[in-house]
């Protein structure tokens, strides 16, 4: 098992779950099978997070653009999310896990918003960990949606457009109660960040690796974080201007 810091863990984790399509392609099975594998990655990574002290973890479940998947692909993406919150309401308020969401959740089915505003509802008042799941989300609507709600406001004279700083903008996204990640992980060995927090992470610290999703384990999130924990998060600095900083805190 891997070692790790706990008095310098991020208190942020964003992750984009990739790979379930190509594990079940691996395993000669369909894709919805590899998505309900992968599910059961999303407890172990939501457990193991708890365990270990991580504050916020926000996982990329639906994307936006995932609505142009199969129309049978998606039904089953929907209806395993309902399964995943009916299953795992009991554990987030076993383990004071408060569930939120990001993204245009007013484009899911009925059912699932139901579920939902449930689960978010009963969870409410757990304050040990934050489970942010992005849902039919994209970066650049993100952003657009902000601009949309400054200009709406500039209009009515509630805001002046022109002082509008990156501190004030932020407030406009859907993450506007939460920090920004600090490190992201990203799974199946792509290299991009796929329309993902694309504000939040402008200083997050990367982390690829070619396992699946499916096959993410505790260890394997140990392995992330080790290897966070060993760079230098300067924000623009030099080191010379961190160690100054430091020594004052």
């Amino acid at each position: 098992m891997t070692n790790i810091d706990k008095n310098k863990l991020p208190k942020h984790i964003a992750i984009i779950m990739d790979g379930n399509g190509r594990w079940a392609e691996q395993h000669t099975i369909g894709r919805i099978r590899g998505h309900k594998k992968g599910a059961q990655a999303v407890r172990t990574v939501v457990r193991a997070c708890r365990e270990i002290g991580i504050k916020y973890l926000t996982l990329f479940a639906f994307s936006s653009e995932n609505w142009e998947r199969p129309a049978k692909e998606v039904q089953a993406l929907m209806f395993l999310l309902e399964e995943y919150l009916t299953k795992e309401i009991e554990q987030l308020q076993k383990q004071e896990i408060r569930l939120t969401t990001i993204g245009e959740t007013g484009r899911l089915n009925s059912k699932v918003q139901e579920k939902l505003l449930k689960a978010k509802e009963m969870t409410l008042k757990n304050d040990k960990m934050i489970l942010n799941l992005a849902l039919s989300y994209g970066g650049r609507d993100e952003i657009i949606s902000a601009v949309k709600k400054i200009m709406k406001e500039n209009e009515k004279g509630e805001i002046d457009i022109s002082k509008v700083t990156k501190e004030k903008f932020s407030n406009y996204l859907y993450t506007s109660d939460m920090p920004d990640p600090d490190l992201l992980i990203r799974t199946s060995g792509e290299y991009r960040i796929s329309n993902f927090l694309l504000w939040q992470m402008a200083y997050t610290e990367l982390y690829f690796t070619k396992v699946l999703w499916p096959d993410f384990t505790k260890d394997d999130l140990l392995k992330a974080i080790a290897s966070y924990q060993k760079r230098e998060r300067r924000f623009g600095l030099t080191s010379e201007q961190l160690n100054e900083i430091n020594s004052y805190n």
